[in-house]
């Protein structure tokens, strides 16, 4: 089986409501991209990437386009095998994993539906069908964050991440103790995600005045050597997201010891393939992580649930899906909610999910 065409989509996703909300960046819409691939036997397969704006990471929709054009011409013709496609692809580019990636899940479909297994199949066996999710409370002022707090608690989500950071560092000290002290007693687990927007000064007094609240504390501050400066001064455990750029690196900060868990974005690593091996490196150092992606539609959202499931329950910290900010699926029969915190895993070969392709128009470029 070998890919024959490569079409690929563009589709706005507006933001319900008011925007979200992180320490830098305000998003009231995305622009995702999506993948088609046909095989030669007429089987189609799905991928998806939609980069949290230009200025969130080293990715943006216009570049997943272009980097997707670039590799597509010469990945007519290979096998629809995800390693085999995986090292293709790097020998046509050099980086772009959150391109690659969308052409990765678009393999693990069609090899799922010409198979007739599910994408977890594929990656091992799912130790789950039913994960946990968990919900990010963008930047707000205390009251209004705690408030929204209390009512994800009441739908049953698991874990809460509370956004922080480009603010006061006291507004943030103090909504964290309002969240815990209106949640504390309804066994949800908390998470305080800086999005690289705290000063290692800002961290350290966030940690140390709220050293009575249990919590992990994620991506503070920009750098690698800012995580370095502070990790022996904290009083909460360390997770990585944003400086999580690769497996080398990921590899490198679970072998020195730099952090406790990750926070991990599946087009960041190029895809479920180069995921799988993230998942079984965690594994060996049983160091917890999400499995969830920066933003997208039910394709990426399938994606990540397929991957979560495969995780041992014990180590999976949530999956963080866009499916509560964002109107309508691709298709409303098949797509990927949520209930009562937690997310099933899609049945059916492949990703679980035909996604309604008169939805996006016309492809903006098609190869093969």
């Amino acid at each position: 089986m070998i890919i024959k065409e490569i079409h690929l989509f563009q589709h706005e996703l507006p933001v319900k409501g008011r925007a979200y909300t992180m320490a830098r960046a305000e998003i009231r819409a995305l622009r995702t991209v999506l993948v088609k691939i046909v095989t030669d036997g007429g089987l189609v397969g799905w991928g998806e990437t939609c980069p949290l704006g230009p200025t969130y990471a080293a990715a943006h929709s216009g570049g997943a386009v272009a980097a997707i054009a670039e590799m597509a011409p010469g990945l007519v013709g290979t096998e629809v095998l995800p390693l085999t496609l995986q090292r293709k692809m790097d020998g046509l580019l050099n980086g772009h994993n959150y391109a690659k990636a969308a052409l990765d899940i678009a393999a693990f479909d069609a090899l799922g539906r010409h198979l007739g297994l599910g994408v977890a199949d594929l990656l091992g066996g799912a130790a789950a069908q039913r994960v946990p999710s968990y919900y990010a409370l963008g930047i707000a002022a205390p009251d209004d964050t705690v408030r929204m707090a209390q009512e994800k608690c009441g739908e049953g989500y698991p874990r809460l991440q509370i956004k922080v950071g480009g603010r006061d560092v006291e507004i943030d000290v103090a909504v964290v103790r309002k969240v815990w002290e209106k949640v504390k007693d309804r066994g949800v687990r908390l998470a305080v995600d800086g999005n690289r927007g705290l000063t290692t000064g800002d961290t350290l007094r966030l940690s140390r005045a709220c050293q009575a609240v249990p919590f992990v504390l994620e991506q503070p501050c920009n750098s690698l050597e800012e995580l370095r400066q502070i990790r022996s001064q904290l009083g909460h455990p360390l997770y990585m997201d944003e400086n999580a750029v690769d497996l080398a690196t990921a590899i490198s900060a679970m072998g020195t010891g730099l952090v406790d868990g990750f926070g991990m974005k599946l087009t960041r690593l190029g895809g479920l393939q180069p995921m799988s091996a993230f998942r079984d490196l965690c594994a060996a150092r049983n160091l917890r992580h999400t499995c969830d992606d920066s933003w997208g539609g039910d394709i990426i959202a399938a994606a990540c649930v397929h991957l979560a499931a495969t995780v041992q329950p014990r180590l999976l910290e949530g999956v963080w899906i866009a499916q509560p900010y964002i109107e309508g699926h691709y298709n409303p029969e098949g797509g990927v909610k949520i209930d009562e915190g937690h997310i099933n895993l899609p049945q059916g070969p492949g990703l679980g999910v035909s996604p309604d392709e008169s939805l996006f128009g016309a492809p903006v470029a098609s190869f093969g």
